[in-house]
């Protein structure tokens, strides 16, 4: 190792120009030479006395083309096309959780999350997924509405009523003794 470094700190080393003197090597070295460097090509090894300088080229501008085309059109016979309503856009990828993974285990921390679950009446992922976000809120604030509901009725019968609700309490008080109509 430490041979090649110093092999390799030479050849990085600026030459000052000077007088070249012409190598003489005997005939015989150079038949041996030319042998050895074929050995070596064929073995796939470098060799060691002469480092060929690395070749520096220009970086490649790629082109921004202003609008791609659309894919090709898919045949019917292709195995690897998908039916036709879902989109690969659509995926949410893979799962993280089971569908059968009770819901208070991934929700241990936010308690307003398992009372609506409660209230829901589910326990795992799967039956949650049955529901859209518009269904939860629905079920949710329906009997919020039909508390509200029984107040403006209840005050209504006592001649009271909401904040702009004078209508309702007009439309839902009870009748008077003296009151024909």
């Amino acid at each position: 190792m430490a041979k090649k470094k110093a092999a390799v700190k030479k050849s990085l080393v600026k030459k000052t120009p000077g007088k070249k003197t012409p190598n003489k090597k005997s005939p015989g070295k150079k038949a041996a030479a030319k042998k050895s460097s074929a050995r070596q090509v064929a073995s796939g090894k470098k060799s060691p006395s002469k480092p060929v300088p690395k070749k520096r080229t220009a970086p490649v501008k790629v082109k921004k083309q202003a609008a791609t085309p659309p894919p090709p059109e898919r045949n019917s016979s292709d195995r690897t096309s998908k039916p036709e309503g879902k989109k690969a856009s659509a995926s949410l990828g893979r799962p993280l959780v089971t569908a059968e993974e009770k819901l208070y285990l991934l929700f241990k921390e936010d308690y307003h999350a398992r009372q609506v679950f409660d209230f829901l009446r589910v326990e795992t992922v799967r039956e949650l997924e049955q529901f859209t976000a518009q269904e939860i809120v629905h079920r949710l604030s329906y009997p919020v509405r039909q508390t509200v509901e029984g107040i403006r009725r209840k005050l209504a019968e006592k001649n009271r009523c909401l904040a702009g609700d004078e209508d309702y309490a007009l439309k839902h008080r009870p009748p008077r003794d003296g009151d024909h109509g």
